[in-house]
């Protein structure tokens, strides 16, 4: 029979065991949450690839520029517009931080009316087109001073009108309809000075349409019926003169032709009997007084 000598050596080896299945537990558990951060770990790096592969997905898409035909290319760069002007084509340009406008340079056409005064104070309302391009190599100056989205209404619209003003208004209201396109030569050469120092190269300008007020259009058309009529009567003046002209000279040959005739007859008596058989129709007369035979002489006057 064994006899413990030492009453306490059952309980420490029952703390013993306690401290051992807790630190077993202990490191299962710090173990589990090993693995788990290491899962968690894994996954943050697959959601950072991915995000880094969208990202270089996007920026790559985003890093080209096509510049269509009739475009020209502007870049930005951080809200700065830089000097370069592209051309048509593919072009690189920094995600995130650049960007490129395009501009189009294709000839347009802009239609529209306007009232306006001549010289004599009369309202004319003119319809008119005119064509223009945006000067090429200065679109990145139109771009950055002006605009590409309301350049019109800003400065071509305003600088057409007080051109079109300004050459009608020197204008008289009739002068101006038989030389309307002397005013749009006029007009047109206005704009391309003015235009071209705003980036903008006008190549035509027309005046498609000018009308006044109906009183006024009747007045003109009263006026230029008379003075169509007077030119007639005029023209029937000169006619008349000239056919009466006409029959004087005839007298005056028919004149001078007889009194010739005459004064030939006069000094030949044979050719009284040339003129006589000439009138004669080549019948005798019925009746007939003596022996006499009309225009034949049968005795001759025998010439010494």
């Amino acid at each position: 029979m064994k006899i413990n000598l030492n009453p306490a050596m059952p309980q420490t080896n029952n703390i013993a065991k306690s401290q051992n299945k807790r630190n077993n537990n202990i490191s299962f558990q710090r173990g589990f949450e090993t693995k788990a951060a290491a899962k968690h770990l894994n996954i943050g790096k697959y959601i950072a690839l991915g995000l880094g592969g969208v990202l270089l997905t996007i920026g790559g898409a985003n890093s080209f520029k096509i510049v269509d035909p009739g475009e020209r290319g502007i870049k930005v760069r951080l809200g700065k517009v830089l000097p370069e002007v592209y051309e048509e084509g593919l072009h690189f340009k920094w995600p995130f931080i650049e960007s490129i406008e395009t501009a189009n340079i294709k000839t347009k056409k802009m239609q529209l009316q306007t009232n306006v005064y001549t010289k004599d104070i009369q309202q004319a309302k003119v319809d008119y087109a005119i064509n223009y391009n945006l000067q090429p190599q200065k679109v990145n100056k139109l771009y950055q001073e002006i605009g590409l989205r309301d350049y019109e209404d800003k400065i071509i619209t305003p600088i057409v009108l007080g051109a079109i003003k300004d050459i009608v208004g020197k204008w008289n209201a009739q002068d101006l309809i038989g030389n309307r396109e002397k005013a749009a030569t006029d007009i047109l050469e206005k704009l391309q000075k003015q235009l071209q120092n705003n980036y903008v190269t006008v190549t035509n300008f027309e005046i498609t349409d000018l009308n006044y007020s109906d009183t006024f259009e009747r007045a003109i058309e009263e006026k230029v019926t008379a003075e169509q009529e007077a030119l007639k009567a005029k023209n029937k003046t000169v006619q008349i003169e000239e056919e009466a002209k006409q029959k004087i000279i005839a007298a005056e040959a028919e004149a001078k032709s007889m009194a010739i005739r005459a004064e030939a007859l006069s000094q030949n008596k044979s050719l009284v009997e040339y003129e006589a058989v000439q009138k004669w129709d080549g019948k005798l007369p019925q009746y007939m007084m003596g022996n006499s035979v009309p225009f034949i002489n049968l005795n001759p006057t025998k010439t010494k």
